[in-house]
């Protein structure tokens, strides 16, 4: 027979019509024959997935790069204006803010928030993919909020991005819904690889998180695409991790990686993934309680909405400059110990409140950054008391800063290899993955005993129960 052309063919899963000829018997199966082939042509179209996702993933990075300094020179320059300096950072967060959240309103309602939930519905089919309009969206508004000063990630939007991407490179080879499902989900995992250079957690976070089982197809699809985009945006972003993690040798002016954990010091390990795991908890219920808070607001306009919280973002980046934006320096100021213990716990606040009413003003962008800066205080103020407490241990904060980056990210999704993953290619701090199982141990019982629903979940919930409510 003349192989079909698979654009013209009925929707899948649908009867064969009763005249179709059947096909002979032979040693290999027309099915198997035809899963080969197919597996070979995603084999084939997932590193062109992967490649237009690193490159558009790999452009919004270095926006944001451009952003954060243009950031931090006009508000050192408005700093020596006094009351018109004031005034101008206020006025431009909150024009920011609302140019995000406009630009989610008027052109695709799709790219509000992180993404993933959108991504997810659509691999549920509770939602269609998302539209090819979601592009300019999240990158411009990402770059709006985000550059602004606003506690989200670069995550959300990348990912999204992929998935679309993924999505668009289906369409054009004529891919069955089956293998779209496929491709749209390895897209995504391409997109956080670029955003966290860290491949292998983007196929990870694929399968844990995406489709939450282990499928071959989607394994190799995963890795082809995570692989391809890494290797693009290796092109323009470097190789090098993400965080350097370093610490004093015994040579003044010497620097080492972090040493391997005593055994002694694993019952602190599991305290600080107790002690993550709570705070995840109340992370997660912050998160959505703003969340959901804003979106009751229905008589305000959502840009007068995203514009007050604008106005915060503002005085956060009036008055501590450093902890505003994405948080990648924070979390390396954290990671190299150069933040006073003393000053963590304000920090801390400052952070959680700045990443829940971030996420509620509905414009583009993620939570995983942020989470890592959460992360990062809690484990290097806890490993300083640990420090204090029982010096004859050799305790090193710094790597408690890079266990509890893993296990505060495992409470509050719930993933707890792809945090594990994510955090060691970010770190290149191998020397800490068993305790980061032990602290990821912790907090994933602390997130079940209170009942902690995954974020990711929670925020799937209220976007499909929003998009079928009446009008």
């Amino acid at each position: 027979m003349p192989p079909r052309d698979e654009c013209a063919r009925p929707e899948a899963n649908g009867p064969e019509p009763e005249t179709a000829v059947a096909e002979p018997s032979v040693s290999h199966p027309p099915r198997a024959r035809g899963n080969y082939r197919s597996l070979i042509v995603l084999a084939l179209v997932a590193p062109i997935v992967g490649a237009g996702a690193g490159f558009i993933d790999a452009g919004f990075r270095l926006a944001l790069e451009h952003a954060d300094t243009w950031r931090n020179l006009l508000l050192a320059h408005a700093h020596r204006h006094a009351a018109a300096g004031f005034a101008l950072v206020i006025l431009g967060c909150a024009a920011a803010a609302a140019l995000g959240a406009f630009l989610v309103r008027r052109l695709s309602p799709h790219a509000s928030g992180s993404g993933i939930p959108q991504i997810e519905a659509a691999l549920n089919k509770e939602l269609p993919p998302a539209p090819p309009r979601v592009l300019p969206v999240k990158f411009f508004g990402g770059l709006s909020a985000i550059g602004s000063g606003m506690a989200l990630g670069r995550e959300g939007p990348s990912v999204q991005m992929g998935a679309v991407v993924a999505h668009l490179v289906g369409r054009l080879f004529c891919k069955s819904d089956e293998d779209l499902r496929l491709l749209l989900a390895a897209g995504a995992g391409a997109g956080l690889a670029v955003a966290f250079n860290a491949p292998i957690a983007g196929a990870v976070f694929v399968l844990e998180e995406l489709v939450r089982r282990f499928e071959p197809r989607m394994a190799i699809v995963a890795l082809g695409a995570s692989s391809t985009a890494i290797l693009i945006s290796r092109l323009f972003l470097g190789d090098a991790p993400d965080f350097q993690v370093t610490i004093l040798g015994p040579v003044a002016g010497a620097t080492g990686p972090l040493p391997y954990a005593a055994d002694a010091t694993w019952p602190l390990y599991v305290g600080l993934g107790l002690v993550a795991g709570l705070a995840a908890a109340l992370y997660n219920r912050g998160l959505l309680g703003a969340f959901v808070w804003a979106g009751r607001c229905t008589a305000v306009p959502v840009e007068a909405r995203a514009a007050a919280i604008g106005v915060v973002v503002g005085l956060v980046c009036w008055f501590f400059p450093a902890l505003a934006g994405g948080g990648d320096d924070i979390t390396q100021h954290l990671l190299a110990g150069g933040m006073a213990i003393g000053a963590i716990p304000l920090a801390f606040a400052i952070r959680f409140g700045l990443g829940a009413i971030s996420y509620a003003a509905r414009t583009p962008g993620g939570l995983f950054a942020p989470m890592l800066v959460l992360g990062a205080q809690i484990g290097l103020g806890f490993g300083a008391l640990c420090a204090a407490s029982f010096p004859h241990l050799g305790i090193v904060p710094e790597a408690f800063a890079v266990v509890g980056m893993a296990a505060f990210f495992t409470g509050v999704v719930q993933a707890p290899v792809t945090g594990i993953v994510l955090v060691t290619e970010m770190t290149a701090a191998f020397t800490t993955l068993l305790p980061m199982l032990a602290a990821c141990f912790a907090a994933m019982l602390v997130a079940h005993l209170t009942r902690t629903s995954p974020v990711y979940d929670a925020l799937l919930s209220y976007l499909v129960k929003g998009a079928r409510a009446p009008d």
